[in-house]
């Protein structure tokens, strides 16, 4: 899927990881069906994780349901406005703590990981996704009767991407806006020197 939004990359991407954003503008006319979104939770299923733990869940709602109604209630005011038009909207969760009790070190690595590759799995089905760090985690704990080892993580807007003049005007111009990055020399880190004994 070509897209006006592709990343100005310093390097040639594969155009999945180049052309994959974040919009805030789905088609509400849009429906996720099973043989769609299946993939998508197959990709995430195939992540890497520590030990082949695994701990990602996912909780899959779809617009008209009341799960994806108490789910949407959950967002902050500002993901509210536009994320009603999402096919589906996904609670995903790490479970923390494995069989016997220990915490596991790396469950929301392995968790961001399962999701990442979730969306890429998305974009190759000419889907959109949009992750959400604004919800409130303990209102979707009690909203899904969630126990205490899985740590609600983020919230993903799945759906068809629409024009951006369905959204309010400041949205509307975010959606438009170029996408930018830091540049990579900045986020690399430098080792430090051995100091002599």
């Amino acid at each position: 899927m070509t897209h006006a939004k592709a990343a100005d990359t310093h390097t040639p991407l594969h155009p999945l990881l180049a052309e994959r954003w974040s919009p805030r503008s789905f088609d509400p006319a849009h429906h996720l069906d099973d043989t769609v979104l299946r993939p998508l939770l197959e990709a995430a299923r195939w992540a890497p994780s520590a030990n082949n733990s695994q701990p990602w869940r996912f909780l899959v709602t779809r617009r008209g349901e009341d799960a994806f109604a108490r789910l949407h209630g959950t967002l902050n005011p500002g993901n509210q406005v536009w994320a009603d038009a999402a096919s589906a909207l996904l609670l995903v969760a790490a479970r923390t703590v494995d069989d016997t009790g220990r915490h596991r070190q790396f469950a929301l690595y392995d968790t961001g990981q399962a999701v990442a590759h979730l969306v890429v799995q998305a974009q190759a089905h000419g889907l959109a996704t949009h992750q959400m760090g604004g919800f409130d985690a303990a209102a979707a704990r009690t909203a899904f009767g969630l126990d205490g080892d899985l740590q609600p993580v983020v919230v993903l807007a799945v759906g068809r991407p629409d024009a951006a003049t369905r959204l309010p005007a400041p949205l509307a111009a975010r959606e438009e806006a170029p996408r930018v990055r830091q540049p990579l020399d900045t986020l690399l880190l430098s080792p430090a020197p051995v100091e002599a004994a």
